[in-house]
């Protein structure tokens, strides 16, 4: 609990740690999972659903990681479309297009592992997202993925757009392009930059929880991974997400 209670702290001031002393430092996955749950119970926060950070070889050499993490997102830290978000203490300060989806049941940990087919029949509806990630610490390329899973794998803010008003589950995530921009800068990415397909990664962190011994509740949004290069932002930015056919979304930065 302690070391939830300090990064929790430096959270909600928007203070940077430099790193954890080796005897706060998690020895495993699950210990890092916990206190992630820790910081949940003590911030008083309603999870709203899931993250999945450094989905892309990219973003894994971005935070310094060999892999994906999971992390949970805050009711209070998730927003609609085009409303104004406060970058504040924010030093990551980029913004990144995400595929998400609603998990129409709860999963229960399981020995073997879930496969996409049957995890795709456990979604209900597909989102929209712009994700603002951030970490509590000030070298967070550096202080390891367990610290980092600890940090609550670098959640911050989300906006979400309501349920995709078509029929999306026969199109090919892994091809569909998706962009992101703001007065600066444009990226556009595709897919295939979520571990291969935003439903591989949907898959990977069902059975990360699960492997963690962690149920995932009905009604949780998953939120799968930038699918481009992010795009650096700053207070005054209007940031735009395109999803081509499925629609856009937009936040505003004070």
């Amino acid at each position: 609990m302690e070391v939830a209670k300090l990064i929790w702290k430096s959270w909600n001031e928007g203070k940077k740690l430099d790193s954890l002393s080796e005897r706060m430092k998690p020895n495993s996955r699950k210990e890092a999972y916990k206190i992630q749950e820790q910081i949940e119970i003590i911030s008083e926060n309603k999870k709203l659903g899931w993250k999945i950070a450094a989905t892309s070889k990219d973003g894994q050499n971005h935070i310094g990681v060999s892999g994906p993490l999971a992390g949970r997102i805050f009711k209070d830290k998730a927003k609609i479309p085009n409303s104004n978000l406060i970058l504040g203490s924010n030093q990551m300060a980029v913004a990144e297009p995400e595929f998400a989806f609603k998990i129409g049941t709860e999963i229960k940990p399981n020995k073997s592992y879930y496969k996409v087919k049957e995890v795709m029949e456990l979604v209900e509806t597909l989102h929209l997202a712009i994700e603002l990630p951030d970490s509590r610490f000030n070298n967070f390329s550096s202080v390891g993925e367990l610290s980092l899973i600890a940090d609550n794998a670098c959640a911050d803010q989300f906006v979400f757009s309501k349920p995709v008003d078509m029929d999306w589950k026969d199109i090919d995530f892994s091809n569909h392009k998706v962009s992101i921009s703001n007065s600066k800068f444009a990226h556009q990415g595709i897919g295939s930059n979520v571990l291969g397909d935003p439903k591989i990664a949907l898959t990977w962190l069902v059975n990360e929880l699960s492997q963690n011994n962690i149920l995932l509740e009905k009604d949780m949004i998953v939120s799968t991974g930038t699918c481009s290069k992010p795009i650096p932002v700053v207070t005054g930015d209007i940031v735009t997400a395109n999803f081509g056919e499925l629609g856009e979304i937009s936040l505003n930065l004070k």
